[in-house]
């Protein structure tokens, strides 16, 4: 299966809280109705993939601390330095649900329709996704530009849910 990656806007880092814990960690856009407008991914996580993304579309190099992103889930305190003290620990075990920060909602939301041809093609040059094809990551790619307008648009902020 992989690791599923869901993105999606809220207003607020609470109301996601409220979201996840009524779908009892579950992606906030598998509820019926789904709690919230987003867009279902896989294998599209936040710090290397979608970075690989930003970084395409901000025509630069992809580096580690491109997506740096604020945890709202799990609500307990993260591990400390010596890691999880057991297996059944949330922050092993996840779900995991990440907030965005601004500039990535912001540079998502400025990519031009008529350069996604081309960022696509950049995107799938990342080692990461070795073998996927720009034809296909295309829509991907605009589903998720289109997500962040409607972040910007409406003072939302992106977050991703993220399960393995």
């Amino acid at each position: 299966m992989g690791v599923l990656t869901d993105y999606f806007r809220a207003a607020d880092a609470a109301s996601v809280v409220r979201a996840v814990e009524q779908a009892d960690g579950g992606s906030p856009l598998t509820a019926r109705p789904p709690a919230f407008d987003g867009v279902e991914t896989k294998r599209v996580d936040p710090g290397v993939i979608l970075a690989q993304l930003i970084a395409a579309i901000r025509e630069v190099p992809w580096q580690v601390d491109l997506v740096e992103e604020t945890y709202v889930w799990p609500t307990s305190p993260p591990p400390g330095p010596d890691g999880v003290e057991n297996e059944d620990d949330p922050w092993m075990t996840g779900p995991w649900v990440s907030q965005l920060p601004p500039q990535v909602r912001d540079t998502l939301a400025g990519a031009h329709d008529s350069r996604l041809p081309a960022i696509a093609a950049r995107w799938v040059q990342a080692e990461e996704l070795h073998g996927a094809l720009a034809d296909h990551m295309e829509p991907v790619a605009r589903d998720l530009v289109l997500l962040a307008r409607r972040a910007r648009d409406a003072g939302e902020q992106l977050y991703c849910w993220t399960c393995l």
